[in-house]
């Protein structure tokens, strides 16, 4: 009998992307940073700027991208992992075509899924016909299996952080965990919610300091988004602040970054296309 990572991996060579796919997760050691309204901004900058993008929402306990867009699914990934749906019949269409693919918000079992069922979810991702540029793994906050799977199986990690003590406390901790158990050594930094450009690089040398003294990684300076009103009034409006308040600090910071994503290189290889996160995670799941 073939072994599960196998079984799993059938169908992952028959991915309908052409070309090779960037693909990374935004997440944050502590929960209330404005990690998933980075994330789906984010989403829908890229959007606009004519590449094609999908937004995961891999918090598979406590799914809120919806709700922020102000989105109804009729299905989500519990659907898939019962197979009464395939991926590409949940996906929902956001604003400017930004493709979200729905969790299940409430659920314990989607908070609980086994490393075979987390890595059947991106399996399903080997169906989809979309051609897709991008996709954004927005994960649940801390350290749990599930947040740890998903980011290591993407080529890139964004830590969202402010200035909090326990943000960066929790950011530290994370980066540790992921680098001395899992050997990653590069991670993306974006602060958010920050009073000036400048504060935003002192929160991410503040963080170097500490991970050049006890950890073997390299931090990048993603960049800093704004302390901005327009943020919370976009919330409440149920709408992405780049669409709701285009021309506000927060909106043209966030442009900013999706354009600085696009300087990211992309691995050119046949892992550089969607295998690459399937068999990443389908190898983080069985612990190969």
């Amino acid at each position: 009998m073939p072994a599960p990572s196998l079984d799993q991996a059938t169908g992952i060579r028959k991915l309908h992307n052409p070309k090779p796919v960037q693909v990374f997760a935004v997440t944050s050691g502590k929960g209330g940073v404005g990690k998933t309204n980075v994330a789906v901004n984010l989403g829908v900058a890229l959007a606009q700027q004519g590449r094609t993008t999908a937004l995961l929402d891999a918090d598979l306990g406590l799914a809120n991208v919806d709700i922020l867009l102000g989105l109804h699914p009729r299905f989500n990934l519990s659907h898939v992992i019962d197979g009464s749906r395939t991926l590409e019949e949940i996906l929902v269409e956001g604003p400017a075509g930004l493709r979200i693919v729905p969790a299940a918000s409430g659920l314990q079992q989607m908070a609980d899924l086994t490393p075979t069922e987390q890595a059947g979810i991106i399996r399903a991702f080997s169906s989809l016909r979309v051609p897709l540029e991008v996709l954004i793994v927005d994960t649940a906050a801390g350290i749990s299996g599930p947040v740890v799977n998903f980011a290591r199986a993407c080529q890139e990690v964004v830590v969202v952080v402010c200035d909090e003590p326990a943000s960066l406390a929790d950011a530290y901790a994370f980066i540790k965990l992921l680098n001395r158990d899992y050997r990653l050594f590069r991670f993306q930094i974006l602060c958010n919610q920050v009073k000036t450009s400048g504060h935003g690089r002192q929160l991410y040398e503040k963080l170097c300091r500490v991970t050049d003294r006890y950890l073997d990684v390299t931090l990048e300076y993603f960049g800093a988004v704004p302390k901005d009103e327009a943020v919370v009034k976009s919330v409440q409006m149920q709408q992405p602040v780049v669409i709701a308040f285009p021309q506000s600090p927060a909106a043209l910071a966030l442009k900013s970054l999706a354009r600085k994503v696009g300087q990211w290189p992309v691995v050119n290889t046949p892992s550089g296309q969607l295998e690459f996160f399937v068999e990443r995670m389908i190898g983080c799941g069985t612990g190969e």
